[in-house]
């Protein structure tokens, strides 16, 4: 089954041309909210996006990544909870592994829609750098270690491509899903600039995740155990490398991603924050990373077509975040709407700060103490 299949398809270019209150920007939005609703997942069509631009992205990260361990170890910031810098393999644990909500729904999944097994609760075998993209708050944050300034790499020739490379893919990523924040904001009748304007300051992270398919690449290796996102909303674009899976809310059903062949798309995937601030109307989405069958074939083609080019699987990601100092709490006429969803015992979302959420999740993946 192929992604395009079962996500309904959001047209940025639609939004961006006509009029906010047309009928067919309106009926956009719609689709994007109910999208996340249903879903808590989405392709998004954007003609602004260069596939050039991830294609040098991606040949930049699978050399950074190919460098020896002690290189690597240099740009190591656990202090700072790993928001920033690389973080090596085997330090990020999947939450799901020991948290009973998460486990329950693996439960109740039909076996044969079920992850690969997590309870062995071993750390994924991903690598991830962090580059923050976000703009640093004109205030005192609670939170610095959420805002701590970027790490760039010393390799000579990585560093002099790093900034340029990570600068222009990023900022295409945040663009478009800040659009998306904009129709999901419509589409939920809220004021279009309410969600884009409360992650104003947020710590946003181009985040690449690589794999290496030499020592990681048999089939049912987990890459990335099965997990939400703790962010606000999550944006891919294209890997390499086959293996993502998603579960769709109302389904049941593992969805192994796949990109229209060509086209300018992106994949944008509902976290933890946007689940909160809408009271659990619009669910944080599960997905893992792992070695599948189409995996396999990838990596068998790879050698054949690029044999000087490391076999490294790097994800094309962006996690957006809300602001680290605003107040999360649910949208009242939200919840409500949520409410009417729900069967069984609903989820409680106590009022916290953003950064407070943070450092929350960040325990739970042994990224922070």
């Amino acid at each position: 089954m192929s992604l395009s299949e079962t996500l309904p398809v959001i047209d940025l270019d639609v939004f961006l041309s006509q009029p906010e209150n047309s009928e067919a920007a309106q009926q956009e939005c719609t689709k994007a909210a109910n999208a996340l609703v249903t879903y808590g997942a989405l392709l998004v069509h954007d003609s602004r996006v260069s596939e050039d631009d991830n294609n040098t992205f991606l040949d930049l990260l699978e050399d950074y990544f190919n460098q020896p361990i002690d290189a690597l170890k240099q740009d190591e910031r656990p202090e700072l909870g790993y928001q920033v810098g690389v973080t090596l393999e085997h330090t990020e644990k999947p939450k799901c592994a020991v948290d009973e909500p998460c486990l329950d729904i693996i439960a109740n999944l039909d076996p044969a829609e079920r992850p690969l097994d997590i309870t062995g609760h071993q750390p994924d075998p991903k690598c991830r750098f962090f580059w923050k993209m976000g703009i640093p708050p004109p205030y005192d944050t609670k939170y610095p270690s959420l805002n701590a300034p970027n790490i760039v790499p010393q390799d000579a020739d990585i560093n002099a491509r790093w900034e340029p490379v990570m600068e222009t893919w990023g900022k295409s990523m945040k663009a478009a899903v800040e659009n998306v924040a904009e129709m999901t904001a419509i589409g939920l009748g809220l004021p279009r600039s309410s969600l884009k304007d409360a992650g104003k300051y947020g710590p946003h992270l181009l985040a690449p995740t690589a794999s290496d398919l030499v020592k990681f690449g048999q089939k049912d290796t987990i890459l990335a155990g099965f997990h939400t996102d703790l962010n606000f909303l999550t944006i891919h674009g294209r890997s390499r490398f086959p293996g993502l899976h998603i579960w769709a809310r109302n389904t049941g059903k593992r969805i192994p991603v796949k990109f229209p062949a060509t086209g300018r798309y992106l994949l944008v995937q509902a976290g933890k924050q946007i689940e909160h601030l809408t009271g659990g109307l619009i669910k944080a989405g599960f997905h893992e990373v792992v070695v599948n069958e189409k995996t396999v074939e990838t990596i068998e083609k790879r050698k054949i077509s690029h044999p000087d080019r490391p076999l490294i699987r790097i994800s094309s990601t962006f996690f957006w975040h809300l602001s680290s100092d605003y107040d999360l709490l649910p949208i009242p006429e939200l919840a409500s709407r949520a409410s009417q969803l729900e069967t069984g015992s609903q989820a409680m979302y106590e009022p916290m700060k953003v950064g407070q959420q943070v450092q929350n999740e960040l325990k739970h993946i042994a990224l922070m103490t």
